[in-house]
């Protein structure tokens, strides 16, 4: 069984945690460095970008976590996750880091305000059964691919729609909140990544 992380600064961490769970991993909170030893994957779930920025660096978790990454630790942003893995970050903050995990350049609130969030059914490669049902909350989307990045799915299922989910070998991001609504092929699939890395 792995064991998987969930940095628990902001989010839905419990439900990440129940996904994984039901998804045959060990799931672990992740709020201290000595929390990441051992882990065989980290999730980065959603929140506020700029604020997880801040917290890791409050809680002295960026550099040692940034160094596991770098390492190969494979891990999974989702919505503000995908944005602390990026590259490069649009309409970010000047001071706000990023881990650089994945050549890609994101534009946070790409989708527009609280109010401007939806569903839909996507079809993501590597989630098999049929479509996934995507909840977009105050999402961001991918604006530049690099070398080496797979586009897992995009809004509208539209071939030049937004980019929405996106991985580059052990490195996944996705916009939109996987964790609501009890369908867990999404943490399959990174559960998989974990077991054969």
């Amino acid at each position: 069984m792995v064991t998987i992380g969930v940095l628990a600064l902001q989010g839905d961490v419990a439900e990440h945690m129940r996904a994984l769970e039901e998804s045959g991993a060990r799931a672990v909170s992740v709020r201290r460095e000595r929390e990441l030893d051992g882990l065989d994957g980290l999730i980065i779930p959603g929140g506020e970008s700029t604020a997880i920025s801040n917290l890791l660096v409050s809680f002295g978790l960026y550099e040692p976590l940034k160094k596991r990454i770098d390492a190969g630790l494979p891990v999974w942003g989702t919505c503000a996750g995908m944005i602390m893995l990026a590259s490069e970050i649009l309409d970010g903050r000047a001071d706000q880091k990023s881990f650089s995990a994945m050549d890609i350049t994101v534009r946070r609130n790409a989708f527009g305000r609280q109010v401007d969030s939806y569903e839909e059914d996507l079809d993501v490669r590597g989630v098999e059964d049929g479509p996934f049902h995507a909840v977009f909350i105050r999402a961001p989307w991918v604006e530049r691919i690099g070398e080496g990045v797979e586009v897992l799915a995009r809004a509208g299922n539209d071939p030049a729609g937004p980019v929405v989910a996106v991985r580059s070998g052990v490195v996944m991001a996705t916009s939109f909140h996987p964790e609501v609504g009890g369908d867990h092929r999404m943490h399959d699939l990174f559960v998989s990544m974990c077991q054969s890395r």
